[in-house]
């Protein structure tokens, strides 16, 4: 029997005070969700919900239903808690910018 070609990627979830993030070698041809189930992460963190929480590889937004490629690291992203648009408002009015005061 031929042997299953894997592939290693990463999965990611970062909190405030801390970051889950594990390499897993998953077969050839799993998608983006496939890796979130097996990694663990949904048991260390039962407050993800995969039909809330935006997912994604490298910073870009992507479907569970991406298929992989080896070296991906698989990101679950949290909801925001403040709109950017009003954050920047609030600092405008105070004379500041995002990331820098003036």
């Amino acid at each position: 029997m031929p042997e299953r070609e894997t592939i290693r990627v990463e999965v990611a979830y970062a909190l405030p005070e801390r970051q889950f993030l594990v390499a897993i070698d998953i077969d050839s041809g799993s998608t983006l969700g496939d890796a979130i189930r097996v990694s663990g992460v949904l048991e260390a963190h039962p407050e993800i919900d995969l039909d809330k929480n935006r997912t994604g590889i490298f910073s870009r937004l992507t479907k569970l239903d991406k298929v992989l490629s080896d070296g991906d690291r698989v990101e679950i992203y949290r909801p925001l808690t403040a709109d950017p648009r009003e954050v920047r408002r609030e600092l405008a009015k105070l004379g500041k910018t995002m990331g820098r005061d003036n």
